[in-house]
């Protein structure tokens, strides 16, 4: 499946029906005057949260949504129906901007969730409205409303509680593989993971927090470099942020102020939420080592800094316990 988190789309609102000019007609009621019926209330384009989607891949072949229009009124005082509503799913955590005004008009992050986008046009006026003293038999029907067109900008951020970040081959993948379900498809060459994962991991009470893997981050990224600039924004919503530094790297304290650094380019606010440094691939690497850069990053910041093993599962209870309890 592609992972698509970004869509624009028209959607256009049912034209309300029309009013008619009617007179009743009836046996023995020789006055029975105006009865026009009012037309139907166009319907409206409706978005709806879906717990069940991860994408927005609806919106990539198709771009103009429609709902019906109202249909006219009828003799006998009969109002016409009103037209159908579109209703369309998107996955939990879409923004949704309005292209012309450039501002949010809504944020779908609760299952079921429904926000109206653009409201159905109002049914015109049939004669019988237009009774009266002076005019018993008006000849006058008013047509339907248009309803409302909006171009519309469509933006998936991700609602997860943690988010991983890292460079490149930092060990992302693997972690979230063996702290949940995810099965990422993971190799020994940058830029393995396409897009973001997303994991279920299991709190000790029973219910589950999610964990998402943020696709690797390079300098530059927040200009468009790599592939980072096209997930940062799937790291807003998170609470808290595991950084997996490779310990096996040439310079791990300079892979960290590079993730840094993008971060707070990005949007400042970002480098400010809480972290925990996951020093990974311990395995592969002296304590000496391990002992050095652990000194060198605690005299830099005031985050949490650990030692694991992504591959062989070193470490793991202690990051989770960590987790829970910043949480």
């Amino acid at each position: 499946m592609q992972f698509i988190d970004q869509a624009e789309v028209e959607v256009v609102a049912g034209k309300g029906g029309d009013g008619i000019v009617a007179f009743h007609r009836e046996k023995y009621v020789p006055a029975g005057g105006p009865s026009g019926g009012n037309g139907g209330r166009g319907g409206s384009v409706i978005l709806e949260a879906d717990e069940n989607l991860q994408t927005l891949l609806d919106f990539k072949y198709e771009h103009c949504f429609r709902a019906e229009n109202g249909k006219r009124g009828g003799p006998k005082n009969k109002t016409g129906a009103k037209g159908r509503d579109r209703v369309l799913p998107v996955p939990c955590g879409t923004l949704v901007y309005d292209v012309e005004k450039e501002e949010v008009i809504g944020d779908l992050t609760q299952h079921r969730q429904q926000l109206c986008v653009a409201q159905g046009g109002k049914g015109g006026l049939g004669n019988r409205h237009f009774l009266t003293n002076q005019n018993r038999a008006p000849e006058k029907a008013l047509p339907g409303l248009p309803g409302e067109q909006r171009r519309l900008r469509l933006e998936l951020k991700l609602l997860a509680e943690v988010g991983i970040i890292g460079l490149p081959n930092a060990g992302k993948s693997t972690l979230i593989a063996a702290l949940s379900s995810a099965r990422a498809k993971i190799a020994d060459y940058p830029f393995t993971t396409l897009i973001p994962n997303l994991g279920i991991v299991r709190k000790p009470t029973g219910d589950g927090t999610v964990f998402a893997d943020i696709p690797g981050l390079i300098a530059g990224a927040h200009e468009g470099v790599g592939l980072g600039h096209e997930f940062l924004r799937h790291v807003e919503r998170t609470k808290l942020l595991i950084h997996v530094i490779d310990l096996t790297t040439e310079n791990p304290i300079e892979d960290y102020k590079i993730i840094q650094e993008e971060l707070l380019a990005y949007k400042p606010s970002l480098a400010q939420r809480q972290q925990i440094l996951a020093l990974n691939k311990v395995d592969a690497v002296d304590e000496e080592i391990q002992n050095l850069v652990k000194t060198e990053l605690s005299q830099k910041i005031n985050s949490p800094i650990l030692f694991i093993s992504a591959a062989t599962r070193e470490g793991l209870e202690t990051l989770l316990n960590r987790v829970w309890e910043i949480l």
